[in-house]
Formats: C-alpha cells, sequence, structure tokens
C-alpha cells in the first residue's frame, strides 16, 4: 500500500507542468529515498508509515495544483511534518528527507 502511495506521488511529480526539471529530479531523488526510509518504518510502525506517505501524497497534490490554495498547502506540510514527529532519534534520516521533502514543495510556488 506504501508503495502504491508512494507511485502515485512520483506519477503526479512526472506529470506537474509546473514543476521545472532540475526540481522534479530532485524530488523524484527524494521520494526514492523517502521509499526506502518508509519500508524501513513500516516493519515497527505501520500506521505511521502510512501516515508519512498519505501526508506526502496530500502535500505533493496540493503543491502541484494548477490553482494552488496557500492555506491547504500550509495545513498539508504541516501535518507532513507532525507525521514524523517522534522519530528523531529513531529513525533521524526520515526525518530529514521529510523536512527536505516539505522545503521542496513549499518552494514549488515561489
Amino acid at each position: 500500500m506504501i508503495e502504491d502511495t508512494i507511485g502515485k506521488i512520483e506519477a503526479r511529480i512526472e506529470g506537474a507542468d509546473t514543476i521545472k526539471e532540475e526540481r522534479r529530479q530532485e524530488l523524484l531523488q527524494l521520494l526514492g529515498t523517502l521509499k526506502s526510509e518508509v519500508a524501513d518504518l513500516s516493519r515497527t510502525h505501520g500506521d505511521q508509515a502510512q501516515s508519512i506517505a498519505g501526508f506526502t501524497q496530500v502535500s505533493t497534490h496540493e503543491a502541484t495544483r494548477a490553482e494552488q490554495n496557500p492555506e491547504l498547502l500550509k495545513l498539508s506540510l504541516d501535518a507532513l511534518g507532525s507525521s514524523v514527529h517522534g522519530f528523531e532519534e529513531s529513525h533521524p534520516r526520515l526525518v530529514q528527507i521529510v523536512n527536505t521533502i516539505s522545503n521542496a514543495l513549499a518552494n514549488l510556488g515561489i
């Protein structure tokens, strides 16, 4: 299920006309790392891993919409950040990747 969600995120990014090619490649590379980190987390925290993937999908949707709603983008990115809360010590790389993805998505509209 997590792989399907990340596959949908990748498809969304690949199909978004609003993303410059350099940023697209950066996001796809980050998603590859996120996929690995979330798979690792899912072995012990399945529900949390699914939440992280789900909030990443929603945030990607909001960041790549033709007509962005800044409030919805902020809410989705805040939820994505909250989804990794508590994993700073046990999964620091996951937290770092999520923060990097959040920043990249937030900057798409600039």
